[in-house]
């Protein structure tokens, strides 16, 4: 394939300071691919990383920049040593690779690898850990390098704009997975974002025998036309009494909490039931979010903590294939890298009735 010397890329020059530059296209290494890139989805975290909620994590490193996590391509070169992927292979990818070599690593734990941070750009020894579009250099731009472990093939009725949510939607399994699905009992999810719509569809897909969405507005009719068996608008209920009403008094047996909302982690434990599970799939605002501690204590409520997409890709993507997530119905808006900050501006203020919002660089 023919490879320019110089590519476009949407580059984070300060906190609030977005610029569209020429750069040189990277050179894949030993382990390494050279991608070009298809689609990348806006996910949540990018609005918030540009105005700079992220500076205590030191995101982004350096400026500038190039954010971009949730992407889908095409190899069109190979590193040395590269066996297990060709030219011309479509692959989605995930924004995490670990060390290797750490406990958590060695355990599949990847993205809360023990080495997080030293990656080379911050004068450490480099031990093999990245975190691209936050940590090393994202898929906001024509081409990127990324290790091969970080990739995963697409399905061939799968789309770039689809496959670019694998992330997305590997967010949602991972929490899925801990909090575990009761096949033929009652799910809950609280917010019906892009993460919510795909743990709904998840939770259907693994059994369980009622999916109960909890939300507001549009994106409530949406996860209705998605599936859900019931809806409950919490600006016109109580969505604790409504769930333990349809419960018969005991609850749901496992609840995702995708909304972020300050209280949903506390309207969670109760409105599951005694030694049922709350994923904690959602960041917070404000990271001090209270939660009922004897209500959990007394019912055995198991809480967990999710973080990232480990070790789900190729399932989320089998079931973007299949249809278990209808990939395409989440896709609102689509725009060239030029518009990218006019793209932003509607994932990140709800314009439109906008849901995900894919980037075509």
């Amino acid at each position: 394939m023919s490879i320019p010397k110089m590519m476009k890329a949407m580059t984070l020059t300060a906190y609030d300071h977005l610029e569209l530059v020429s750069v040189p296209v990277p050179q894949p290494g030993p382990g390494e691919v050279l991608c070009r890139i298809k689609s990348v989805a806006i996910c949540g975290s990018d609005p918030k990383m540009i105005h700079g909620g992220y500076a205590f994590t030191n995101w982004p490193p350096y400026y500038p920049f190039i954010m971009g996590h949730e992407w889908a391509g095409q190899i069109v070169a190979l590193g040395e040593g590269v066996e297990d992927f060709k030219i011309g292979d479509r692959v989605a990818g995930e924004a995490h690779v670990g060390c290797g070599k750490c406990d958590n690593c060695k355990r599949g734990h990847y993205t809360v690898c023990l080495n997080y941070g030293h990656d080379g750009h911050d004068g450490g020894l480099d031990l093999g850990h990245r975190h691209y579009g936050f940590y090393w250099q994202g898929a906001n731009a024509e081409y990127n390098v990324y290790k091969t472990s970080a990739l995963h093939r697409i399905p061939d009725n799968v789309s770039y704009d689809v496959a670019s949510m694998c992330d997305c939607a590997g967010v949602a399994f991972h929490g899925v997975q801990l909090a575990g699905v009761t096949p033929g009992g009652t799910s809950v999810v609280f917010g019906p974002g892009p993460i919510g719509l795909c743990a709904m569809q998840e939770c259907k897909a693994l059994g369980s025998g009622r999916v109960i969405m909890i939300g507001r507005g549009k994106k409530l009719e949406k996860a209705r036309e998605l599936g859900a068996d019931v809806c409950i608008d919490f600006e016109k209920e109580d969505p604790v009494q409504r769930v333990l009403e349809l419960t018969g008094g005991v609850g749901a047996d496992e609840v995702m909490e995708c909304s972020g909302a300050a209280d949903s982690p506390m309207k969670a434990c109760k409105l599951v039931r005694k030694t049922g599970s709350v994923a904690l799939i959602a960041t917070y605002h404000d990271p001090d979010v209270l939660i009922p501690v004897n209500t959990v204590n007394f019912n055995e409520i198991r809480i967990v903590g999710s973080k990232a997409n480990p070790n789900v890709s190729e399932e989320v993507l089998n079931f973007f294939s299949t249809g278990a997530i209808q990939g395409e119905k989440l896709i609102t808006h689509t725009f060239p890298l030029e518009e990218y900050e006019k793209a932003v501006d509607i994932f990140e203020h709800k314009k439109e009735n906008s849901i995900k919002v894919v980037i075509h660089p």
